[in-house]
């Protein structure tokens, strides 16, 4: 049976080994695709290394897999699907949600002073480069203020954040901040498996997608 190649736009292990454990349990429902192979290219993202909006990951994930399809279409590559993913923070300001203090004392969540909540996100966008795209999100989890201050007010890249938050060393190639933050539970692999998972869907689960998809029929 020949492999469809699936290019990630990354040789980071998480996010690569996310597309291969994505694509292995989208085959335990569907007979999509019947066999594959990923391929990891350093490709560049077009936004800040630590985004620092959902515009900006959906931006960075999207022109990861359009970088990837113009260098396929270049050198001739036999890439069946593009995967860009793009993981950072997501920031919502003024937002009249804070919790009473009475209710939790001592969590560093939020601020009065900040008035802003940050949740960390990982983002995902395929495509077949037939015109045919759909993006992906992982969730999100809830970014302390104490980390958020260091990445957002003092500009100090998340990678570089959480290692010094966590007393770890390069740990996006490792748990990640999702891991710190998650105790484990959600890694920064874990993250990206479910957003590869997302994005795919329109591709593997067709039939509920086709009424709008004007090319689902050819």
């Amino acid at each position: 049976m020949e492999k469809i190649l699936v290019a990630v736009g990354s040789t980071r292990r998480p996010k690569v080994n996310a597309v291969s454990e994505a694509l292995t349990a989208i085959r335990t429902v569907s007979d999509f695709p019947p066999a594959f192979e990923v391929v990891g290219v350093e490709v560049e993202s077009g936004v800040r290394h630590t985004p620092l909006s959902r515009e900006d990951l959906m931006a960075g994930a999207r022109q990861r897999a359009e970088a990837l399809l113009q260098m396929a279409r270049a050198k001739s590559e036999g890439w069946k699907y593009f995967v860009g993913l793009e993981g950072g923070l997501d920031v919502i300001a003024g937002l009249d949600v804070i919790p009473s203090l009475d209710v939790v004392p001592a969590l560093d969540v939020v601020s009065e002073a900040s008035n802003r909540w940050v949740f960390l996100e990982s983002w995902a966008y395929v495509t077949d480069g037939s015109g045919r795209g759909s993006f992906g999100q992982s969730g999100a989890v809830l970014v302390p203020e104490t980390l958020a201050k260091t990445v957002l007010d003092d500009g100090v890249e998340l990678s570089q954040a959480i290692d010094a938050f966590a007393g770890g060393h390069n740990l996006r190639d490792a748990e990640g901040a999702w891991g710190v933050l998650t105790r484990n539970l959600t890694t920064r692999q874990d993250s990206f498996r479910a957003a590869v998972i997302n994005a795919f869907a329109p591709f593997f689960n067709r039939e509920f997608y086709a009424a709008s998809d004007p090319s689902a029929g050819t």
